[in-house]
């Protein structure tokens, strides 16, 4: 009787090479400067090993079923417009009114528009190929040096060294933008895109913005190498929404760090709802005195959907403040690992951290990881974490039917009202109505 032996794949990289990168580069006709730091980053790339489940930081995620054929090679543009973008999301954030708005479909650029009002106050707001050739100063000084950097892990070196297209944010100091930015990544096709987001605010600034990640389901993988980099300097205020929903084809790696100078407010909301698996590194730093970070996300995998959402709190400085509470709903055979961090530095006095990760089972088959971790490192702090994991409360559905409700309706309620806490966070209505049309579909099997 012939025995059959299970053939262990390894954890492969992307079929890609030094000679991509100068290829992508002289084809954008990029600065010198821009090259080097790319080439530089590749170099990084090319010394870090591909993380694989031994690693702590990747234990729970084996992303090994992969298919780098379709995956790893440069998606590029196929002739897509504005117009594929899903009408909804294309919808100005605060009325009629859009303070700018810019998007891409695979790597090219299909719509970009600014306000005047933003131009008069001096902010910049365009692509980052554009902003390294107009404004070389700022992105040299903040493109992967200050937040996230190449050293970070594989795919941030990747990222470094291959984005594909980008969104450069910047605020100077002292101006209060009361209409919102948003920017959107839509990816129609197969293959490998690496986006990269970079905001700066300087000292007193402050603004709303909204970032998108989406995309169609296909039936070939495909691979979205994203980093998120947001320095918000002394006394500046940022609102940063970050909403994914890709396809179920999509598997995302991404880094996204932010750096929070004294005094300095940052209200971070992210909503993941797509991807066939997505492995998010999301870190905020409280560099200065008195500064201040808020971390919130809601969450709904569904299908066999994985998830890995890790995150950290680091307080670098006294009198810092962090918050962080993530909201997850999860049905059929979907899982999901929220890995928290709370770092308090030797001086970093005074730290008030907290940290909040909460999961609600609609099935049997699905399953959440709460891992929450304190490391303490100063004596006058108030540093705590929770988490809890349970299956939806039957009685609190019972009641809801008992008054007339089928039970989809009753589930729907019960979902509306857990979400709440985090939905009511975003500053944009249109955007938590759409949020809450997506939960619907999730619960009714038709996303």
């Amino acid at each position: 009787m012939a025995t059959r032996h299970r053939v262990a794949r390894d954890f492969q990289a992307p079929p890609l090479s030094r000679a991509d990168v100068e290829t992508l580069s002289a084809r954008a006709n990029e600065p010198d400067w821009l090259l080097q730091a790319r080439l530089a980053a590749w170099d990084v790339y090319e010394t870090l090993p591909m993380p694989t489940t031994k690693d702590e930081a990747w234990r729970r995620t084996d992303y090994r079923h992969i298919n780098w054929a379709s995956a790893g090679y440069l998606a590029a543009a196929n002739g897509g417009t504005y117009n594929d973008i899903p009408a909804a999301n294309r919808q100005p954030l605060l009325g009629e009114q859009q303070g700018g708005l810019i998007a891409f479909v695979d790597d090219q650029i299909v719509h970009r528009e600014i306000n005047a009002a933003l131009s008069e106050q001096g902010v910049i707001f365009t692509d980052l190929r554009t902003a390294a050739a107009e404004h070389p100063e700022l992105v040299r000084d903040h493109l992967m040096t200050h937040a996230v950097t190449p050293q970070d892990g594989k795919f941030a070196a990747l990222n470094a060294a291959l984005w594909t297209h980008g969104v450069f944010l910047y605020v100077p100091r002292g101006a209060a933008v009361e209409l919102p930015a948003h920017s959107i990544f839509y990816t129609s096709q197969p293959g490998a895109t690496l986006g990269h987001v970079l905001v700066v605010l300087e000292e007193d600034a402050q603004i709303n913005y909204l970032h998108e990640t989406l995309s169609p389901t296909l039936d070939t993988d495909a691979s979205f190498v994203g980093v998120t980099e947001l320095i918000v300097k002394d006394g500046a205020n940022l609102r940063f929404v970050n909403l994914q929903d890709w396809g179920h084809h999509v598997f995302e790696f991404s880094h996204q760090r932010a750096r929070v100078g004294n005094d300095g407010q940052l209200d971070w909301i992210t909503g993941q709802m797509g991807g066939k698996l997505v492995k998010a590194f999301m870190e905020i730093d409280l560099d200065g005195k008195g500064s201040w970070g808020r971390m919130s996300a809601l969450y709904f995998p569904d299908g066999k959907q994985f998830m890995d959402l890790d995150t950290q709190q680091n307080h670098n400085a006294p009198h810092t403040t962090s918050d962080l509470l993530f909201k997850g709903v999860l049905k059929d055979d979907a899982r999901t690992v929220w890995q928290g961090m709370i770092k308090a530095l030797p001086g970093a006095q005074k730290t008030d951290g907290f940290q909040a990760n909460r999961s609600m089972l609609l099935s049997d088959n699905a399953r959440a990881d709460s891992i929450p971790g304190l490391e303490i490192e100063a004596d006058d702090v108030r540093c705590t974490h929770a988490a809890a994991v349970g299956q939806i409360e039957e009685e609190m559905i019972y009641y809801l039917m008992s008054r007339g409700l089928p039970r989809a309706e009753a589930e729907k309620l019960a979902v509306d009202g857990y979400f709440v806490p985090v939905l009511d966070r975003i500053p944009f209505e249109n955007v938590r109505d759409r949020l809450m049309a997506y939960v619907e579909r999730k619960l009714l099997g038709t996303s």
